[in-house]
């Protein structure tokens, strides 16, 4: 009898999984660890719904991918068994490198290293454990197999991952400028020259999607108070790392998380420890920011509680940059409000810069293929909406602070 076995996914309905090397990575404690942190971040914090975790997103997109597998075979584009099976795996496996809070603490916990260098090393890992059976699945998850739309379908503007992340993130907020035409986006795909290319019938829902990810980005990624909060917790890590280092015992509420905050070396310390890596999850930050509420710090204890209460600092968004005299300003006012030295100012009022660009031409373009058999890209197209002077990225510069009323 063939394996199978279905979830019932809020998005898609039910997700097959018709493998039984699929199944038992599915099983590993390094991808069930996903279930542990939030693909949102603290995006729950505006949007009460987006509690969906990172195994949610890679169980969406390794659906939207044998959809879009099954579409390229029905066009006779030539893939074999073993191939589809990889290409499975590596988008199940894509994100299992991200750290606790995903983004929100990428360059904080583990400052050194990339999720994605992280994600290649538990391929890795696993690919031992499976006795080489993820050998193809890691070529083509680091591109360098000969089909490069296989690893397009993974990894492009114009990936599965994309398509899913827009789509679930769009339904567990509520954020209606998310929504994308995903389904007739996949109908539309082909491949030219060993290249991804969608058909010209679906240039409109390309823009769409690229129209989507861009005010998906302001509306609920970059939200001021998501910025606001995620800025919270990444100013808590940097103080619980200066203090984990003079303090004796144990810090936070794991010894597990202790040895990330004491470590100077986080690459060679993931590398060397890569198990103990795949245990650390947003529950080991949730609980010590619980504990250290009521550490002794001022600076850990008051962001620690402001955070866990929502009491989260206020956020000015603008097109220029701040003027280094208007934050010194309210610095001074914070400092005197709040009975602060010079060190611990920075951790209650500081700028910084949000960045988001709709399409970048230069990095694994969105191809359009037209009847008469030419490939354009799609801000080439005279009659599009994606056009040169949307390329570039916009910035807004933000300042948060707290109030002192």
């Amino acid at each position: 009898m063939k394996f199978r076995k279905i979830v019932n996914d809020p998005v898609y309905g039910f997700i097959t999984f018709d493998d039984a090397l699929i199944y038992d990575i599915l099983s590993h404690p390094f991808y069930q660890r996903l279930r542990r942190i939030h693909q949102m971040a603290l995006a729950h914090l505006v949007y009460p719904g987006a509690v969906h975790t990172r195994l949610h997103h890679s169980m969406g997109a390794y659906h939207l991918m044998c959809e879009a597998l099954q579409e390229l075979k029905s066009k006779n584009i030539e893939i074999t068994a073993e191939e589809e099976q990889a290409a499975k795996i590596a988008i199940l496996l894509h994100d299992v490198g991200h750290g606790p809070f995903s983004h929100a603490l990428e360059h904080v916990l583990i400052e050194d290293v990339h999720h994605e260098e992280i994600s290649l090393l538990i391929f890795e890992h696993l690919n031992k454990e499976f006795n080489g059976k993820l050998d193809l699945a890691i070529r083509i998850f680091k591109g360098t197999y000969h089909k490069q739309f296989l690893h397009q379908l993974i990894s492009s503007q114009l990936d599965v991952d994309r398509m899913d992340y827009l789509t679930r993130d769009s339904f567990y907020s509520g954020v209606s400028e998310g929504v994308i035409g995903y389904d007739r986006i996949i109908k539309m795909m082909a491949v030219y020259n060993n290249e991804l290319v969608v058909e010209e019938k679906a240039v409109y829902s390309i823009e769409k999607f690229l129209v989507a990810r861009r005010l998906m980005y302001w509306q609920a990624y970059l939200h001021k108070a998501v910025l606001s909060a995620e800025n919270m917790l990444v100013k808590i890590l940097e103080r619980a790392k200066q203090l984990a280092k003079k303090e004796d015992g144990l810090f936070s509420s794991t010894p597990l998380l202790d040895e990330f905050l004491r470590t100077t070396q986080p690459s060679a310390f993931i590398k060397a420890n890569l198990a103990k890596f795949c245990e650390l999850d947003d529950y080991d930050v949730v609980a010590s920011v619980k504990k250290w509420m009521h550490h002794p710090d001022k600076v850990l204890s008051t962001l620690s509680e402001w955070l866990l209460n929502r009491k989260m600092l206020k956020t000015k968004l603008q097109m220029q940059p701040f003027d280094p005299a208007e934050v010194r300003l309210m610095q001074q006012k914070v400092q005197q409000y709040l009975s602060l030295n010079e060190e611990e100012i920075g951790f209650f009022v500081f700028n910084g810069i949000a960045e988001n660009r709709m399409y970048n031409p230069g990095n694994e373009r969105i191809n359009i293929l037209f009847k008469d058999g030419t490939v354009r890209d799609i801000s080439e197209i005279e009659y599009g909406l994606i056009h040169k002077a949307i390329e570039s990225p916009v910035k807004k510069f933000y300042l948060c602070h707290p109030s002192t009323k």
